[in-house]
């Protein structure tokens, strides 16, 4: 028993070693890029945002994780603002955080369940310095459909307005995942949609903020498929 555990448990080392190495990270890289480019993509509503980032103001993108994978060829276009975006510190996020910096995006790792405190304090710096920065609104973990409070502290923080970013596929698979994550099939029709501009006054008294972190939440939700 003690042998066979400690097989699987080598063999978890070795694909875990694999599955982070930089041969397999730009195989992977290389993979999205192709598959992305297959989508036949609408962007609207980027313009406005676009415009107030240019004018030195801050902004702080954010999606569902369900439907992050299909923004990532349209984000792919900010890199020369180095943004950010906080990626969380498990095996998966090592493969996510160095997919991220070939697409020009710099990863903070961190979360709320492991280094979220010291990853904010990161994303704070970077964002006041880049101007723009990603956040993926319920974490690496969910629940599903919970905006977490870290991203309302980093507008605050940071005087950046909310931008929320949505995802559309004609045709995709959903996942069997605590997100349903969503996955465009090739050559699918695919619609980004970038909302308003959310601006949300500083506040230190505790339900006025939980008000905020509900009222995004509710804008965000009709966008989500459960």
């Amino acid at each position: 028993m003690i042998r066979s555990y400690t097989n699987d448990n080598n063999m978890q080392i070795k694909l875990d070693r694999l599955l982070t190495s930089e041969l397999f990270i730009s195989f992977f890289y290389r993979f999205v890029q192709a598959y992305s480019l297959t989508f036949r993509l609408k962007v609207e509503n980027e313009k406005e945002w676009m415009d107030y980032l240019e004018n030195g103001n801050s902004v702080l993108l954010c999606a569902w994780h369900q439907q992050f994978f299909s923004v990532i060829r349209t984000f792919k276009k900010y890199k020369n603002f180095n943004p950010s975006i906080m990626i969380s510190q498990s095996k998966d996020g090592e493969i996510v955080a160095k997919i991220a910096i070939r697409h020009g995006w710099n990863p903070v790792r961190g979360s709320s369940s492991k280094g979220g405190r010291d990853a904010l304090k990161k994303m704070i710096v970077n964002l006041k310095e880049s101007k723009l920065a990603g956040h993926i609104v319920d974490g690496p973990r969910g629940p599903s459909g919970k905006v977490k409070a870290g991203l309302i502290r980093l507008a605050h923080a940071t005087d950046a307005v909310i931008v929320p970013v949505y995802s559309f596929a004609e045709n995709g698979w959903y996942f069997n995942s605590w997100d349903k994550f969503l996955l465009p099939k090739p050559f699918s029709k695919v619609l980004i949609r970038f909302g308003k501009m959310i601006k949300f006054d500083r506040v230190k008294d505790k339900e006025l903020f939980e008000g905020q972190r509900k009222r995004l939440e509710e804008i965000m939700l009709p966008s989500l498929k459960v």
